[in-house]
């Protein structure tokens, strides 16, 4: 008896996604821009609802802004490819016998035979949804997107801010003096940053470890030298 068990390859794979892209973006920004922010001003004022009061509203600001960025980037996507597909369909009509050459293109370079590139390219002019399909995705390497893309991606991406830029300021809820929830502060968001950082990189299929320790160091730095300007200035 043959142990079919073995004869099945199973493949585990980490796929991004525009979900997964729209976190990142929004936690990213919203972990480290709020964190600096805080830490400049613990440099400079002496009451922490000071520091509240500001990173809540920068957070507020931050999500819309990064919000309506994510909106306008998806409305983009889907106008280019409405735009390009009007005008795949409009050369199928004025000049078919070009588009029909541009199929056994594509089919030449996968290496078919001329006849066959002729017989595929007969079959798909046939019905010029598919055809224009084809074309799409094939000539000009567009997928349709999801019509509600830019609405999804402004929501994630906000929502994905406000989380992230909540998390530097919860000491300052609960500790007075802003130079010592700063302390706090500091370490709540770095490990926050060393785990956001390890699995984005392993979204990305990059160094978890490595990854990590770079959007670490990447946050401490600009909170770094936001309390030290704040210091100077101060």
């Amino acid at each position: 008896m043959t142990d079919t068990g073995h004869l099945h390859h199973h493949e585990e794979h980490l796929h991004s996604s525009d979900f997964i892209s729209d976190i990142v973006i929004g936690m990213a920004d919203g972990l480290t821009v709020p964190f600096a922010l805080a830490a400049g001003l613990s440099g400079a004022v002496a009451s922490s609802s000071l520091v509240v009061t500001a990173g809540i509203a920068e957070i507020v600001a931050g999500s819309i802004a990064m919000g309506l960025g994510g909106y306008l980037a998806g409305r983009t996507e889907a106008d280019h490819y409405e735009s390009e597909r009007r005008r795949e369909v409009d050369e199928v009509e004025r000049v078919p016998e070009r588009e029909k050459q541009e199929v056994r293109d594509v089919f030449a370079e996968m290496g078919l035979s001329t006849d066959l590139q002729n017989v595929i390219a007969d079959e798909l002019a046939k019905d010029k949804t598919k055809w224009v399909d084809f074309m799409m995705k094939y000539e000009l390497g567009l997928d349709e997107p999801d019509p509600n893309r830019a609405t999804k991606s402004a929501l994630t991406i906000g929502v994905s801010y406000v989380v992230g830029g909540l998390v530097p300021l919860m000491p300052y809820f609960l500790v007075k003096l802003p130079h010592e929830a700063l302390l706090y502060s500091c370490v709540v968001t770095l490990v926050c940053l060393f785990i956001f950082g390890y699995f984005k990189s392993k979204v990305t299929g990059q160094p978890p470890f490595s990854g990590a320790v770079k959007v670490m160091l990447i946050g401490a730095l600009a909170a770094a030298a936001a309390f030290g300007v704040a210091r100077l200035f101060g």
